[in-house]
């Protein structure tokens, strides 16, 4: 087992360089915090989770050495055209909600890191027939994964009002969630996203139109995705594959993200259900890295607005649970 020390000492003995860069793909969040909170060993095996434009992928690798190793993660295959060539990179087509399954089909048998940029990459949101914004008129679709089957137009022309209610209301947190999934149920067959913006507009207030519209469709975006549920396993995951010592960051774009890593980092479970020794003291897996949650600077909101949201938080396995020799 590598202490902290040791680990920050490598970090700072390898001088990893990394330059901050505009790619036409994807502008990371919070690149230099990110990959400074991984702490990058030059022989450590890492994962970015979220591959995407491959912005934190290059950064880590710029800070690995020979002996290094990167899986590059992402669901929608077209991350793959982003890819990078270097030997120490390997490309994953899937979802990181299978995290284990990966990294033991790949031969490793721990990570040092892990690095999930839980947002929408300016690709989803360019790409107008992706249907991820409400700022052009196309196919209600919404996949990240587009060989999956279920689009937000099964969603929006199948679920009862109730269900419907139900989805608006925990993932976009909007209070007038039963009014608007009964217009949404009123307007049906749906097909396109300007089909669903004319169903809600009338119930929405003009001065808060985009907000309220831009929670829609995260709402609907979640539940297409499966994205919580996804980032709940993927966070239970990196427990057993993380090595003791290794790191996890995690960057999250709005408070439903945010509540279940804070939660992880600070007591071992999404719930925050805490443990106590009996000095009083929290039994947790985790020693939180970051004390205070990690924003972006006035700098890196004016270069790239879209970062404004973002959120980091990183933490250190300090000792891994016992696992199940039936595992």
């Amino acid at each position: 087992m590598k202490s902290r020390k040791t680990r920050e000492e490598q970090h700072t003995l390898w001088q990893c360089r990394y330059i901050m860069q505009t790619f036409e793909y994807h502008i990371p969040a919070l690149l230099r915090e990110s990959i400074d909170g991984l702490a990058v060993q030059p022989d450590g095996n890492y994962v970015d989770a979220t591959f995407g434009g491959g912005g934190h992928s290059r950064a880590i690798l710029q800070c690995l050495g020979p002996g290094g190793r990167l899986l590059g993660m992402d669901q929608d295959m077209d991350a793959w055209e982003n890819r990078l060539d270097d030997e120490r990179f390997t490309f994953v087509h899937g979802n990181f909600a299978y995290l284990k399954n990966f990294v033991r089909y790949y031969g490793l048998d721990g990570v040092d890191g892990i690095l999930a940029d839980l947002g929408v990459s300016f690709h989803h949101f360019d790409d107008v027939n992706r249907g991820f914004t409400f700022r052009a008129d196309a196919p209600l679709d919404m996949r990240m994964n587009r060989s999956a089957s279920f689009t937000a137009r099964e969603l929006l022309n199948n679920y009862s009002a109730e269900r419907l209610a139900d989805v608006l209301y925990l993932y976009g947190e909007l209070r007038q969630s039963r009014r608007l999934a009964a217009a949404i149920v009123a307007a049906r067959p749906l097909s396109t996203t300007g089909e669903l913006v004319d169903a809600v507009r009338p119930l929405l207030k003009p001065s808060q139109e985009k907000k309220e519209l831009s929670m829609v469709f995260q709402a609907l975006r979640i539940e297409v995705n499966g994205e919580l549920d996804a980032l709940r396993k993927l966070l239970a995951q990196s427990l057993e594959v993380l090595n003791p010592g290794g790191r996890l960051a995690i960057i999250t774009y709005h408070s439903l993200e945010d509540r279940l890593v804070k939660n992880f980092m600070r007591s071992g479970n999404v719930e925050g259900r805490q443990e106590k020794d009996f000095y009083g003291r929290v039994n947790t897996p985790w020693r939180v890295v970051t004390g205070k949650v990690i924003v972006p600077s006035e700098e890196e909101v004016a270069r790239n607005p879209r970062s404004r949201s973002a959120k980091l938080r990183v933490a250190e396995l300090i000792a891994a649970p016992e696992k199940n020799s039936n595992q």
